[in-house]
């Protein structure tokens, strides 16, 4: 087998985490996913839905929360890689922020806006896992090469996925022994020894007064 077929055959296992808390939660979580499928990412596995307590700015709606594992074919992300590119750590960011532009898309085309940091949203789509890749990009003009990721910044494993129970709790659903590439702890090594004390449940299981 050449190179090149075995490069087709490559896949990268990543971890999205999802959130709504406007409008019908759970139709824009599956409408996100439906969207995310549409880019040619195979979906693996699916968490439950969990309803969580608002974190940070409290006083908006609860969100609906799921993570999901896909794999993406190398082949898909690779038109955007400098042809002849061989270095492993600028290959990782290029197709991280490939994807991440795609996902970024899929919040705009939703109608996600951003008029406060952690506020309200009809859609988010958090890149949590890329591989066990570590990908720390900020913004830059003028690099010859990588004019396409000058515009994104990217940090994975996500820089805030360790701190959040609404992130680790459906995390560990499907994947409690997924290693954290930075931290070297597993889901459920990250989960046990969480401080962050805010309410998930699954969704069926709340009070109707909080859905």
């Amino acid at each position: 087998m050449t190179n090149a077929a075995q490069s087709k055959d490559v896949k990268i296992l990543i971890y999205l985490g999802l959130g709504s808390n406007v409008g019908d939660r759970a139709a824009k979580l599956r409408e996100a996913i439906e969207r995310i499928q549409a880019l040619g990412l195979e979906i693996k596995r699916e968490s439950s839905v969990y309803e969580t307590e608002p974190v940070g700015f409290r006083d908006q709606p609860w969100f609906l929360n799921q993570v999901i594992e896909t794999w993406s074919f190398d082949e898909l992300i690779s038109e955007h890689e400098p042809l002849g590119s061989s270095d492993p750590e600028a290959k990782a960011t290029i197709q991280g922020v490939a994807l991440l532009s795609e996902l970024l898309k899929i919040e705009q085309d939703m109608g996600r806006e951003r008029a406060i940091d952690i506020g309200p949203r009809v859609i988010d789509i958090d890149l949590l896992l890329f591989g066990d890749a570590i990908i720390a990009h900020t913004k830059k003009k003028g690099d010859e090469g990588w004019s396409y990721i000058d515009a994104i910044d990217i940090f994975v494993p996500h820089p805030r996925m360790h701190m959040r129970r609404f992130v680790l709790e459906p995390l560990c659903e499907i994947a409690p022994d997924v290693v954290h590439p930075t931290l070297n702890k597993t889901c459920r090594e990250l989960l046990a020894s969480l401080e962050d004390d805010s309410q998930v449940r699954l969704a069926q299981e709340l009070p109707s007064k909080q859905r």
